[in-house]
């Protein structure tokens, strides 16, 4: 067994003795996915590469099922005991990367963890406690009736209190979250989970290993290395694949779907998406975005469905709302509403017929097409008078300049966090506020006090029906007020060799279960 997993940012490898692999897992998978993780302290950012990193190398209290179920992981069952609390019971003998064994202590290190870290405490604000019963019990605790307890205990991936309490050699904190930093949890990594990271070099590869004492014996997986290699480029990455390269590749982009399904040795998976991809207006930096006319001109001059169409192939659903069909904010009256002309009219009426310059950001490895679709926007933009200097960043350099808000619009995609639509507002339009962690992503520092109550409102609303209107209510007013620009919602495919049984472990929150994975 090992006794420490840690993996080092650089090329240098882990001291850890070889894992001993059991016969079943002795299948090797190379996958290649658009760009590799930033971090290994998956409380330094709430993102997908993260939660897909997340579910390689931890595992939840529970997990969703494809057609969003819960199904138990590291907590076998769960028992409503009273409207602000459930009660969770562990699994008993689950072992970390480390040696430790897993108890409540950890679930409570993690929680308290999660409260504190910048991007996963507001999703964890209506949580008021956690009761620890024993070493394998204990309580979650909410300060109001919640409906979305479990959707937000998904989250919960336990992490090693042993392992990432006390000091490093030098004296840092080892439970310290530094974001875009080097912290002791962003470089040193021990989880329950069915992969230990051996080897990781930023940008270039991190090799995964199956844990020799992973808890479930009955997943059918029988890979025991992963290697992944970030490539940008998505040419590139698709003939890796076709060539024999690798064996797995996502995202796959919309231009390549055709000569994927007509390769007699590929798989191709695609599923409709739930991402909105959008752009932020940000009105304390620019003074013509506090002008609700000025907003809802760039909102009538977009074309969303022309970008869908002709940049995605058709490959998502151009948006005019964030939450997608079957969500429970879903507003079926709000549609696109590209016209030119009253764009124009709008920018005279606010007084800006003459337009003015300013500056965008958009990352250019972490959406489909997303430099792309800047371009295609900037473009856009110019019809109305709106001269746009765009910048586009690998993600890696792209998210440390979408925290610090360093251009006028920025461009940023959102998969619900908790499959539901108040987590869009929560993080995207509420009014920022560092100290809950509301409008944590709020790059256009939108606030409207009134829309922010109306959600908190439904967060503590059981009747669903009610709590439906209520969010629909929402987006219409965002609508109106033009907070953001939605562009669509990103679909979704994955590729893989003939013999890579990958559709079994895929999902619409795109964080595929790896540990479950059959070679054949």
């Amino acid at each position: 067994m090992k006794k420490l997993i840690a993996a080092f940012v650089g090329s240098m490898a882990l001291a850890a003795a070889p894992v001993a692999l059991s016969a079943e897992a002795t299948k090797e998978l190379k996958m290649a996915y658009d760009a590799d993780p930033v971090t290994l302290d998956i409380h330094e950012q709430l993102s997908g590469g993260i939660l897909q990193l997340s579910h390689m190398t931890f595992d939840p209290l529970l997990r969703w099922t494809k057609d969003l179920g819960f199904e138990p992981r590291l907590a076998e069952s769960w028992t409503r005991i009273d409207e602000n609390t459930m009660r969770f019971k562990l699994r008993e003998g689950v072992k970390f990367h480390s040696g430790n064994e897993l108890t409540t202590a950890d679930v409570k290190f993690t929680f308290d963890r999660l409260k504190q870290s910048q991007d996963f405490k507001a999703i964890f604000k209506p949580f008021s406690g956690i009761n620890i019963i024993d070493d394998y019990t204990f309580e979650l605790v909410t300060s109001e009736p919640y409906p979305l307890l479990l959707n937000t205990a998904t989250y919960i991936f336990p992490f090693d209190s042993e392992f990432y309490s006390g000091q490093t050699e030098d004296g840092k904190d080892k439970s310290a979250i530094l974001k875009h930093g080097n912290s002791f949890a962003s470089e040193n990594l021990s989880g329950t989970g069915p992969y230990t990271v051996t080897e990781r070099k930023q940008g270039v590869r991190v090799e995964f290993e199956r844990f020799d004492d992973y808890w479930d014996t009955e997943s059918p997986g029988n890979v025991g290395k992963i290697v992944l290699t970030p490539i940008k480029e998505n040419n590139t990455r698709v003939s890796a694949l076709l060539s024999g390269g690798v064996d797995f590749i996502a995202p796959v982009p919309p231009n390549d779907l055709e000569r994927i399904r007509n390769d007699k040795n590929a798989n191709l998976v695609t599923m409709s998406g739930t991402r909105i991809i959008l752009f932020h207006m940000n009105q304390e930096r620019v003074e013509a975005f506090k002008n609700p006319k000025v907003r809802q001109a760039i909102a009538y001059a977009i074309n969303q469905e022309g970008i869908a169409a002709k940049i995605m192939k058709g490959f998502a659903t151009p948006a005019a709302q964030m939450s997608p069909e079957g969500y429970q904010g879903y507003n079926e009256s709000l549609t696109p509403r590209f016209d030119v002309a009253k764009a124009q009219e709008l920018m005279k009426e606010a007084g800006y017929e003459d337009g003015f310059t300013i500056t965008m950001m958009a990352p250019n490895n972490r959406y489909v097409n997303d430099d792309k679709i800047a371009q295609a926007v900037a473009a856009m933009l110019a019809r109305i008078n709106i001269k746009v200097d765009l910048k586009t960043l690998p993600k890696a350099q792209y998210w440390p300049e979408y925290d610090n808000r360093a251009a006028d619009m920025m461009m940023i995609g959102w998969h619900a966090d908790t499959e539901d639509s108040a987590n869009f507002y929560e993080f995207l339009t509420f009014c920022p506020d560092a100290d809950s962690g509301a409008g944590q992503y709020n790059a256009g520092n939108y606030c409207n006090p009134e829309i922010d109550a109306m959600v908190q409102k439904a967060n503590i609303e059981t009747d669903l029906d009610k709590r439906a209107a209520m969010l629909q209510e929402v987006e219409q007013r965002l609508y109106d007020d033009a907070a953001f620009v939605p562009l669509h919602w990103q679909d979704l495919a994955w590729a893989s060799k003939k013999n890579v049984n990958i559709e079994p472990v895929l999902n619409v929150m795109n964080f595929p279960y790896l540990g479950d994975l059959v070679v054949e």
